[in-house]
């Protein structure tokens, strides 16, 4: 099994390796930062069972972090990278000491009142340009120059590393003991309590993590597509990336991945349809929610599963 994982791997990164040569960079450096988005808000809802209504606020505050400290300060792209994960992590510290004071409903609803408190401050902040955003965020050459980023060909490796990073790091914390915890404390809180486990402490650092996760998609997609607007924050962006995760499969490594893949995939190849894409999507989403409760990857492992006990 564990052979077979390592080869599906191998194949899943070959593929990713020889993808810009078939499909349009731009395209797929644009679903990777909202694949790692996507993960990073994973980590939260599908491992730590917390449900945010208001994670758009890390992606976006990480490109505007990138976006100023590249185009205002002139510094070089690690620096606003650094910066983008730095501020949304604070960010998060400071949202989630709060928010994980409540549960369920009550907690949804903290996240989604600070998400909107976000949005005003980026309407009116003039760092952040405002209702017109950054724009003309420039590409500058990473390593001291070592990678130029011009080439959407070069950039394209450089966002997939920085992906596979992201996801590699998601995938190493859900599988150690603090990732076990975190599923405990999902099931079962109370009885997590009474083993010893400091439950809010566990939330809170998800909760930190994932908002830094969040902030270095954020700050990734700024980068790629040399721009970060309010669209980034809004109410709508924290729904796409529940969207996302309930497509793929919440609780699995890559199911958020997929469901990431196939919503922009159909923002990208359908945008002829204009508003009507979202009534698409709006189909699609009652499609699985109704017919595959547990997302795409979810409901393919169970069948993967089912077939290995028959034989």
């Amino acid at each position: 099994m564990k052979n077979q994982r390592f080869v599906v791997a191998g194949v899943l990164i070959a593929l990713a390796l020889i993808a810009p040569l078939l499909v349009y960079p731009v395209f797929l450096m644009t679903a990777l930062c909202f694949a790692l988005f996507a993960c990073a808000f994973n980590l939260l809802l599908g491992y730590a069972g917390l449900m945010s209504f208001g994670h758009a606020m890390f992606f976006g505050m990480g490109g505007y972090f990138f976006g100023y400290v590249v185009k205002a300060m002139g510094l070089p792209p690690e620096a606003g990278l650094v910066a983008g994960v730095g501020g949304a992590a604070l960010l998060g510290l400071v949202t989630g000491a709060l928010a994980i004071r409540r549960q369920g409903i009550y907690f949804a609803m903290i996240t989604l009142a600070f998400a909107q408190m976000v949005f005003f401050i980026c309407v009116q902040a003039p760092f952040t340009g405002g209702e017109d955003g950054l724009q003309g965020i420039p590409r500058r050459a990473l390593l001291g120059g070592l990678i130029p980023i011009t080439d959407d060909l070069a950039l394209y490796y450089v966002v997939l590393a920085i992906f596979l990073f992201g996801f590699a790091a998601i995938f190493r914390f859900t599988h150690s003991p603090f990732g076990q915890v975190l599923k405990a404390i999902r099931d079962n809180e109370q009885r997590a309590l009474s083993l010893g486990y400091e439950a809010d402490r566990y939330k809170l650092l998800a909760f930190v993590l994932s908002a830094a996760l969040s902030g270095l998609a954020g700050a990734t997609k700024a980068m790629v597509l040399q721009f970060a607007t309010l669209t980034d924050v809004s109410a709508a962006m924290s729904g796409e990336v529940v969207l996302m995760a309930l497509v793929g499969g919440l609780g699995t490594n890559t199911g958020p991945v997929l469901g990431a893949f196939v919503i922009v995939a159909m923002q990208n190849y359908l945008a002829s349809f204009g508003e009507f894409v979202l009534v698409i999507q709006g189909a699609i989403f009652v499609v699985i929610v109704m017919a595959f409760r547990k997302g795409l990857v979810g409901e393919i492992g169970d069948w993967l599963r089912a077939r290995r006990k028959a034989s």
